[in-house]
């Protein structure tokens, strides 16, 4: 059983809600129909957000995959209060997203091609990067350095975790090592932004892959729009900071439908490294 199963069976025993409005183009969509549709609005494409779970589910292949770095867990060091203790909001965001922080590494396959890939969760206070997702982020590029593993990394955060101050701020140079180390090896580090990758995330690992991919109409960069607007005091052009946009400027390198996405890193895998292991060694393959 998936987790899409999983997910329609639990909720339909709680009886919960099997309707939602696409904030695109406002149709009434059926929840397990959406599910099955790797929750794209079936009418305007619109990409709706995934958890972690769902996005395991939509990439790697079945029982392929294992969770890796666990262990290591938010803490509170500078004792940072505001409404809520930030210990209160990191229990009320592992309660509400399942996750133990806004990243999670996996070690699996994508269509039989070995790949670490680090995923972050939106839902998990805003997807924010604090020291454990600087450090699970690095210690996924000092395992796929070692054992000369393809990185996989998919975005989802508003930025760096206020909660943290400077710790988290020293993410974006930490993460910049990691994928130096990657490079300085040779393994592909591929990047995947999905809707919005925003902020610290943006400025250091998400544009750093060697190839950059996103999913359409996502929001990328690193001010928001509306912020940027009241600094230079001038309207933004349409489309501003969506993938399209980003695309036409030479930002990212493609554009890639939920659906499609699967498939695309396969090829991408194949063409940046693992085909050469093939023509090698037909046996790898």
């Amino acid at each position: 059983m998936g987790i899409f199963d999983k997910f329609l069976k639990k909720r339909e025993k709680r009886k919960e809600n099997l309707w939602t409005k696409c904030p695109e183009c406002k149709t009434i969509l059926y929840i397990p129909e959406l599910l099955m549709n790797l929750k794209v609005c079936p009418r305007c494409d619109h990409h709706f957000p995934m958890n972690i779970s769902e996005r395991v589910e939509s990439l790697l292949d079945d029982n392929s995959y294992e969770k890796l770095f666990e262990n290591i867990l938010p803490e509170d060091p500078l004792e940072f209060k505001d409404k809520k203790s930030y210990k209160d909001r990191l229990k009320e965001a592992k309660e509400k997203s399942g996750s133990t922080e806004a990243m999670s590494i996996y070690k699996g396959s994508i269509l039989g091609r070995g790949v670490i890939v680090a995923l972050m969760d939106f839902e998990f206070i805003g997807g924010s990067m604090g020291s454990v997702v600087g450090e699970r982020f690095y210690r996924a590029c000092q395992l796929a350095s070692e054992e000369g593993t393809p990185l996989i990394a998919v975005t989802a955060s508003g930025g760096a975790r206020m909660q943290e101050g400077i710790l988290s701020l020293m993410q974006m140079a930490k993460t910049t090592m990691g994928v130096n180390m990657l490079k300085s090896k040779g393994i592909p580090y591929m990047s995947v932004l999905t809707n919005p990758t925003m902020g610290g995330v943006s400025a250091s690992f998400a544009f750093l892959g060697d190839i950059i991919i996103a999913e359409p109409k996502a929001l990328i960069g690193f001010a928001g729009p509306r912020v940027i607007e009241q600094t230079i005091k001038q309207s933004l052009p349409e489309g501003f900071q969506r993938s399209e946009f980003l695309l036409e400027k030479g930002m990212i390198d493609m554009v890639v439908h939920r659906k499609d996405l699967r498939n695309t890193l396969k090829s991408l895998l194949d063409l940046t490294f693992y085909g050469e292991r093939c023509y090698e060694d037909r046996s790898s393959c």
